[in-house]
């Protein structure tokens, strides 16, 4: 025989009320929340599935946040480049125009204030900034102009850095690049830049076999050629390969004498041209290999235009293998920013391929954090009204039971 005490029938009766109001209120308590899981507690399993799921979508954001920054600042980098080629192609079109052998020494000057302007117009796209105020190609010194005027002339100021983004675990994408490689660093065309007499001159000089250059050549292209007269014509020339590098000696190129006549054209690795008015122990120095700066070949366009008369031969010939010059160097420095604006886009195909995937991710995360961490509105409200039906006929119950008595037996 058991016996129950009056002290245990109100401890359990109220320790049963306690119990029902407890689910009860963690019912209203999900349902005001929305969610199942509301602490620890309520399923240890699934609260530590959702906190890993809440970390992998946070991380998935970031990532979605560096990939859209990345975004932006490329279709910046790349309306930045078509801007510079729509210059660069009027340029062109009025050193066409520069070259027309009737204009007058005004309609050069002309010309050349025109192109003044577009050298302008080129530098500010050059220094375009981005929404923070940083220079986008400047490299790591963002917060310097990556051209300044100096001397008269515009010179790279940047590094030659260039940021990247992580947009995804393992996969980064350059978000910039420096303007010393775009504007800067082009090849540029084969030109005359020395001769060590007054009266001679170089005309017709052109590359007609860029493979025959460069086999002749190979594996180390020299950065000039060095044309030197042993004797006027009928005489011989001789040619050395000359390199920028002091460690690397000069090469000669040709084993004995070519005999030839004065404005005779001449091949030689592929590349033509004609001596004229040459005389003995002198020399021309041609460029073959090196690389020039839209800005200077700008520059030089525009002091040719204002400065070399038209008078002599000379001075005709000189003129001509400016405007050639400048047309092939300013073709070369479109080239350099249109492949600039290829690997640009596929950067944007990569950072647009690697969003979705990251979308998509981070849909299927939602989704499963919502089985586990969802409430279900109906079931939760039926819970409730359940719960509050099982309360309130305990407390009816307990109340009753709390009235009896051993004496109404009595």
């Amino acid at each position: 025989m058991v016996r129950i005490s009056s002290q245990q029938i109100f401890s359990g009766g109220i320790n049963r009320m306690q119990d029902i109001n407890s689910d009860l209120v963690k019912t209203q308590q999900q349902i005001s929340t929305g969610k199942k899981v509301n602490k620890p507690s309520d399923d240890p399993v699934a609260a530590a599935r959702i906190l890993k799921l809440d970390q992998n979508l946070s991380r998935l954001e970031t990532y979605q946040r560096n990939a859209d920054l990345a975004d932006n600042r490329l279709k910046q980098e790349e309306s930045a480049l078509s801007s510079a080629i729509d210059i660069i192609q009027r340029v062109r079109e009025l050193t066409v125009q520069a070259g027309n052998g009737s204009l007058s020494a005004n309609d050069r000057k002309s010309i050349s204030s025109e192109l003044k302007e577009r050298l302008g117009q080129l530098a500010d796209v050059a220094n375009t900034r981005d929404a923070s105020g940083e220079y986008i190609f400047s490299g790591f010194q963002g917060n310097s102009p990556a051209f300044v005027k100096e001397n008269g002339s515009w010179t790279y100021n940047g590094d030659e850095g260039q940021r990247v983004l992580e947009i995804d675990d393992g996969v980064t994408v350059p978000i910039s690049d420096h303007g010393k490689g775009i504007f800067g660093d082009v090849p540029a065309e084969v030109f005359v830049k020395s001769a060590t007499q007054e009266d001679g001159f170089i005309t017709g000089l052109e590359v007609v076999d860029p493979k025959s250059l460069a086999a002749v050549f190979d594996p180390k292209v020299p950065d000039d050629l060095r044309i030197t007269i042993n004797e006027p014509s009928p005489g011989v020339y001789e040619i050395e390969g000359i390199y920028d590098d002091r460690n690397t000696p000069p090469v000669n190129l040709v084993t004995s004498p070519i005999p030839f006549q004065g404005g005779e054209e001449l091949e030689f690795a592929g590349i033509k041209f004609t001596l004229n008015d040459v005389a003995d122990n002198k020399s021309f120095t041609i460029g073959i290999n090196d690389k020039q700066s839209i800005f200077g070949t700008i520059e030089t366009l525009i002091a040719g235009l204002d400065n070399i008369s038209k008078d002599s031969p000379k001075g005709n010939a000189e003129y001509d293998a400016l405007i050639s010059e400048s047309l092939a160097n300013l073709d070369n420095g479109q080239e350099s920013i249109l492949l600039k604006q290829t690997e640009i886009g596929g950067r944007m195909n990569a950072v647009e391929s690697t969003s979705a995937f990251l979308d998509d991710s981070a849909l299927y995360a939602k989704e499963i954090r919502s089985q586990l961490q969802d409430v279900d509105y109906a079931e939760a409200i039926s819970n409730l009204s359940f719960q509050s039906f099982v309360l309130q006929a305990a407390q009816q119950s307990f109340a009753q039971i709390s009235r009896l008595s051993l004496f109404d037996r009595l």
